[in-house]
């Protein structure tokens, strides 16, 4: 899994520091001060946005851990057409445009499915974008046989989904999956087995917070 290493500051993040440091240069050896500090601290609040920070990830093999950074919107019961196909938890994540935007497994599996639904781009803390907006879905089998879903929504500014694993591809337990480009919304699907550990309104770290346990 190339794309589960760690480094502080994400590949993705190359074209969009290259574009803004180019201009950088380009405003200040034209002699336009001014404009070439606004670029620099632009090109600093780019890479910042792609940082990938060390998290310390919980030791309990049946603790389920966050998938992103940010506030939880609603932890609420799922009905038996939702994306496990039976009766559920669903925990919502609002990720502002500060927020760190990388993904983390919130346990080690096999990718069952994958599916990318393509939808509008409300803004991502608003109800409707979790029936509405774009989105990648995938399905997450562990080793003990439990199911948990994924949901990677883009928001009205962010309209880029990145979601590394393909169908059968492995993931691991607070490893990087994937990430989502200024400012979204990440769900997560628990089995009715697990327990749940979070409230509306928290605060939460991607691979650090346990959102539950597994039975």
């Amino acid at each position: 899994m190339p794309w589960a290493e760690e480094p502080y500051i994400v590949k993705e993040a190359l074209p969009f520091v290259a574009v803004f440091a180019t201009l950088t240069l380009l405003a200040a050896v034209s002699g336009m001060g001014g404009i070439a500090w606004v670029l620099f601290f632009a090109t600093l609040g780019i890479t910042a946005f792609f940082r990938n920070p060390h998290r310390t990830i919980p030791e309990d093999p049946k603790a389920i851990l966050c998938p992103a950074d940010g506030k939880i919107l609603d932890v609420e019961d799922a009905p038996r057409d939702n994306l496990l196909a039976v009766p559920s938890r669903k925990i919502s994540i609002f990720m502002s445009p500060f927020d760190v935007h990388v993904n983390r497994a919130p346990a080690s599996g096999i990718v069952k499915r994958k599916t990318h639904i393509p939808g509008k781009f409300h803004v991502a803390s608003r109800p409707e974008a979790s029936r509405e907006n774009e989105r990648v879905e995938i399905l997450i089998e562990t080793p003990e046989g439990l199911t948990l879903g994924l949901v990677q929504i883009a928001g009205r500014i962010a309209r880029r989904i990145v979601c590394y694993p393909g169908e059968g591809d492995a993931v691991q337990r607070g490893k990087r999956f994937g990430m989502i480009r200024f400012g979204s919304r990440v769900e997560l699907f628990l089995p009715q087995e697990a327990s749940v550990s979070v409230r509306p309104g928290q605060r939460v770290k991607e691979g650090e917070t346990v959102m539950g346990y597994f039975p």
